[in-house]
């Protein structure tokens, strides 16, 4: 028989979990024909005797919702495997969205997840009004990867609500129109619907993000759209302080897994230091709504993000910060930064930190200034020490110092490897949080594939290789109900990711590009080990550089 593609003698990890066994794969018309001794011949044979035949990646949590738009290779996290992104996370996204509320939605992007505006303003190209037109036109562009769409709140609201949407809850006829829309959308292909409660999650002029105003007869009428259809999933950011769950959040939790009937993944489990029982404690109180479908969402890389002061989105949380975030013109920060009264109510936030509290994690990463370059690779604590200052005037005076544009790196969680063992683990945990596209200029997570393979299967030795691949494959799909992807089994579609055991990982800290539209910086983490990869049976990826194939769908629940 003569196929499109024939894998020979690689080490095929299925997906299941399944202990890993010889064998080859056929691939023909964008699909599995056959996996085991396979007897044909291939318009293309690969020899993968040293490598790892894997299902493609599937990424539950991203935000290239506008990056779409200029790169349709969906990078970086096309370099590490995965065949499939989930877009239209944490609430926030550009669809629906009429012509005179772009800018709203941009600034919402710009506040909620460090996305220069300029960039979304040349990179967007706003071919649609509606979500399904947002669909259509993300097929159009022939994406490199697979694509499925939770349906944001936020601009849902906007669309019905206006401006009002950022300052109260919906009315009951409002409610109905959004719920309209909503089900629209999953009719259309949403895989479900996402949400924020985030303190930190602030949009257009600071104000909070639209959906974060939404009330509980609105969350009920959401959640009853997944209900009533028997499809889809919710996610949430749901924790105010980060691996904490507090009564209320317990409460909303409960509240949508009751409504929806569907399975629910709240952000972010990070293990904390400074609170070393916290995420063990989060795990017990949620235990009975893990039971029913709930699944806490974390990363597998120890947190480390680059702080630009002017979009400091690392201190979002503290409600003081709100006016750094109102008008982010140069001038205007910097009068918050020299303001006492900031200053001061700062100080009193830190004694009670919802994310930060430690002078010691964040470390002078670059300056312009001449006269600082003293203080370079020196943490806050290291520098405020040397000039008998608290940490907040020396952070704020090194900022003010050099005009807003010195760079900060923290480090913050994920850190201790025996905590991280029991999260990487825990069934309960769906393992995510890449966070693709966002933050760009900050930090880039969405290596994670690669460095779950390299630092905690071969490394550390805390997964096996099929529970790793398991948890970056079946797992996300069957959460999702992404039904054809996730296996290597016959009839599936041809997502196949190959790779060298022996060398696959990437580094935990990305590098600085220059590739955004109009030049914009971003963070990128290149990948090791990858051989190729294939989305719908066409080469996507191989030594390192795309094949151009352009063979992605927009998946549809």
């Amino acid at each position: 028989m003569a196929f499109d593609l024939l894998i020979r003698n690689g080490l095929v990890v299925d997906g299941t979990g399944g202990a890993p066994r010889r064998a080859d794969v056929a691939v023909s018309g964008g699909r599995i024909a056959e996996v085991g001794d396979v007897d044909g011949t291939a318009r293309q044979t690969v020899d993968a005797s040293d490598l790892v035949v894997a299902p493609g990646f599937i990424d539950p949590h991203t935000h290239y919702d506008a990056q779409i738009c200029w790169d349709g290779a969906v990078t970086p996290s096309s370099w590490h495997g995965v065949t499939t992104a989930v877009l239209g996370n944490c609430g926030v996204g550009i669809a629906p969205c009429r012509p005179e509320t772009r800018e709203i939605a941009m600034r919402d992007l710009v506040n909620v997840e460090a996305i220069p505006y300029e960039v979304l303003e040349k990179g967007i190209t706003w071919d649609w009004e509606s979500f399904p037109e947002y669909l259509d036109a993300a097929g159009r562009r022939r994406p490199d990867l697979n694509l499925a769409f939770l349906a944001p709140l936020t601009p849902f609201r906007h669309f019905v609500m206006g401006e009002e949407s950022m300052e109260r809850a919906a009315t009951s006829e409002e409610t109905v129109r959004i719920r309209d829309l909503l089900a629209e959308a999953v009719d259309a292909g949403a895989f479900g619907f996402s949400s924020t409660i985030l303190n930190q999650h602030l949009g257009f002029q600071g104000r909070p993000l639209a959906c974060r105003n939404a009330s509980r007869d609105e969350l009920k009428a959401y959640s009853n759209v997944l209900r009533d259809r028997n499809k889809g999933a919710i996610e949430v950011a749901l924790t105010r302080q980060i691996g904490v769950l507090e009564d209320d959040q317990c409460e909303t939790l409960d509240f949508l897994l009751k409504e929806s009937g569907r399975p629910v993944t709240f952000i972010a489990l990070f293990d904390r230091d400074d609170l070393p029982e916290a995420v063990r404690d989060t795990l017990r109180r949620a235990a009975p709504m893990i039971a029913r479908g709930a699944r806490p969402q974390t990363s597998p890389l120890p947190l480390t993000r680059e702080i630009d002061m002017r979009s400091p989105f690392s201190f979002a949380a503290f409600p003081s910060w709100k006016r750094v975030f109102a008008d982010k013109s140069k001038e205007a920060q910097a009068a918050v930064y020299a303001d006492p009264a900031f200053r001061n109510q700062f100080r009193e936030e830190l004694k009670n930190p919802q994310a930060f509290g430690n002078w010691e994690r964040i470390t002078l990463h670059e300056v312009h200034s001449p006269a600082l370059k003293v203080h370079e690779g020196l943490s806050v604590a290291e520098i405020a020490r040397r000039q008998g200052k608290d940490g907040v005037d020396a952070f704020l005076d090194l900022t003010l110092a050099d005009d807003l544009a010195l760079e900060f790196t923290m480090t913050s969680f994920n850190t201790r490897v025996d905590r991280m063992a029991e999260l990487l683990n825990n069934p309960a945990i769906l393992i995510g949080l890449g966070d693709g596209g966002a933050h760009v200029d900050m930090l880039c997570d969405a290596g994670y594939p690669t460095y779950l393979l390299g630092t905690w299967v071969r490394e550390r030795g805390v997964l096996s290789l099929e529970h790793a691949v398991q948890r970056l494959t079946s797992d996300p799909a069957d959460f999702f109900g992404i039904r054809d992807r996730g296996r290597l089994v016959p009839g599936l579609a041809a997502d196949i990711t190959l790779f060298d055991p022996a060398t696959v990982g990437s580094s935990n800290r990305g590098e600085r590009r220059f590739d955004l539209p109009g030049g914009g910086k971003r963070m990128v983490m290149p990948s090791r080990g990858v051989h190729s990869t294939y989305v719908n049976g066409e080469l996507t990826y191989a030594d390192g550089a795309l094949a151009g194939a352009s063979a992605g769908q927009v998946l549809r629940s």
